[in-house]
Formats: structure tokens, C-alpha cells, sequence
């Protein structure tokens, strides 16, 4: 479950990030007229682990209740899923508290597509105060998890100007197999074939290889300069993507939080109290 609670606090401090990023708005079920983001476009049939936080949050209730946040549970288990996958720990700031609402809007607009190019990544991430830089390191935790086909079609019908000369031919009649075989969009591809349950830098070994699944990932070789010099640091030298990403996740963890008397700590991370 390691890549889906990371991609969890992802998802979660993305939308509205100026005002309340990381506030457990991902979390919140549709009840009645209140409709949360789990049903938006970047997140339905997409984001799992609920469950896992679900039980976080029952064992933290019952021996401290109302204490943490299902924020902070998001942040802390983002970190602990890095580390138990073989990446480098950071110490996860706490004092978040959760939203009384949530943005389907926010969530459909804010987090960044598959097919995005370089120059819409970069819009996104400045947009929440997050530099090229942030953006290229957080890219980096495709390191582990699946997308499915109906992500990446635009790589395997060569409708995205992404592919650039580093197009893969095996690789890319690898995935068309996959897909055309079962037929359907919901077939899963591994975002990184080598290590796909490790936290490493081969993410970056291959885009340069052209083997990156997304449209998204390969455009950050082959669309910018900028970018692709900063992957290539990341080969050269896992611990400087190590070290980047780190920074990047508190960057990320830290905008737009709630606190003092804003938002509330849920009893149960799925509806507010």
C-alpha cells in the first residue's frame, strides 16, 4: 500500500493548498447533499487506503482521542510508507487539523494530469507556492505504484508531443500488448518495472532510458532542458534525489495547514464530527 498512502497526502494537500492544503479533504465520504473529492476525475477508482487510515485513526481514538489529526495521520503515514520502501525519513511537522469541507472542483482543476507537459506541471506546482524543482523531485514517488491504461493510451498512440527522441519502441510495444490484451483501460502497468516496490532513483534511470509511463514523467526528460538536467543529477546520485524529495515533502506537507481554532480533529476520518 506504500505508493497509495503516499499518493493519499498528495492528493489531499493539492486542492485548495493556499487556504487549507493538507486537511484531510480526501478523506471525506459523499453523505447525503455534501460531496467530497473522492469522486473527482484524478481520484475515482484511482485512490485507495482509506481503510488503512481508517484503522490508524480507530487505535489513535481509542488510547488519545481527539488528539490527531487524520492530517497529520496522512503526513506521518506518507513519510513511514518512504521509509519502509527504502527511502530516507524526514521529521513530519504535526499540528495539522482537519477541514469541515472538501472541493470536488478544486480536486478536478488542481492535481496535475497524466498527460500534462513541463510547462503545465510547473503552472501547477507555482500555483501552490511549489518550485520546477519541488516538482521534479515529487515526481520522483512514481518510484513505486501502478497507473492504469487509460492513463498513458496518449504514449502508445503517439498523441502527446511528450515522447520526444527518447521514445522507447520495445517498451512501448510492451505496454501496447499489455493493454490491447485485456482489452479494457483498467489493466495496470508498474510505474517503475525495475524496482516497482522500492523507493529509489530508478524512476529517473528511466525516463532516460525512455521508459517512463506517463506522458507526465517522459516530458520531464524530453520537454525541457531544465528538468532533464535535474533527473540526470538524480541518476548520477540517488541521495541528492533523496535529500530533495525530503525537502520537497515538508514544502508540500506544510502548505495551507489548519490550525488554532480553524477545522476541527475528526473522530472519524471519513465525516466531519
Amino acid at each position: 500500500m506504500a505508493a497509495s498512502l503516499l499518493r493519499l497526502h498528495f492528493h489531499d494537500c493539492f486542492v485548495n493548498a493556499i487556504l487549507q492544503g493538507c486537511d484531510a479533504s480526501v478523506l471525506l465520504d459523499d453523505v447525503g447533499s455534501f460531496v467530497g473529492e473522492k469522486t473527482a476525475a484524478p481520484n475515482l477508482n484511482s485512490l485507495r487506503g482509506f481503510e488503512v487510515i481508517d484503522e490508524i485513526k480507530s487505535v489513535l481514538e481509542s488510547v488519545c482521542p481527539r488528539t490527531v489529526s487524520c492530517a497529520d495521520i496522512l503526513a506521518i503515514t506518507a513519510r513511514d510508507s518512504v521509509v519502509l520502501s527504502g527511502g530516507l525519513g524526514w521529521d513530519v511537522q504535526k499540528g495539522r487539523r482537519d477541514s469541515l469541507s472538501a472541493s470536488k472542483a478544486a480536486a478536478n482543476n488542481n492535481i496535475p494530469g497524466p498527460n500534462s507537459s513541463v510547462a503545465t506541471l510547473v503552472a501547477k506546482f507555482q500555483s501552490v507556492g511549489l518550485t520546477l524543482n519541488d516538482m521534479v523531485a515529487l515526481s520522483g514517488a512514481h518510484t513505486m505504484g501502478k497507473a492504469r491504461c487509460s492513463t498513458f493510451t496518449s504514449r502508445l498512440t503517439g498523441s502527446s508531443n511528450s515522447n520526444g527522441p527518447e521514445i522507447n519502441m520495445k517498451f512501448m510495444e510492451s505496454l501496447q500488448q499489455l493493454c490491447s490484451e485485456s482489452g479494457t483501460n483498467v489493466t495496470l502497468a508498474q510505474l517503475d518495472l525495475v524496482t516497482p516496490a522500492t523507493f529509489d532513483n530508478q524512476y529517473y534511470v528511466n525516463l532516460l532510458s525512455g521508459e517512463g509511463l506517463l506522458a507526465s514523467d517522459q516530458a520531464l526528460v524530453s520537454g525541457d532542458d531544465q528538468t532533464r538536467r535535474i533527473v540526470e543529477s538524480y541518476v548520477e546520485d540517488t541521495m541528492i534525489f533523496f535529500e530533495d524529495f525530503r525537502k520537497s515533502m515538508l514544502k508540500m506537507g506544510s502548505l495551507g495547514p489548519l490550525t488554532g481554532n480553524n477545522g476541527e480533529i475528526r473522530r472519524n476520518c471519513r465525516a466531519v464530527n
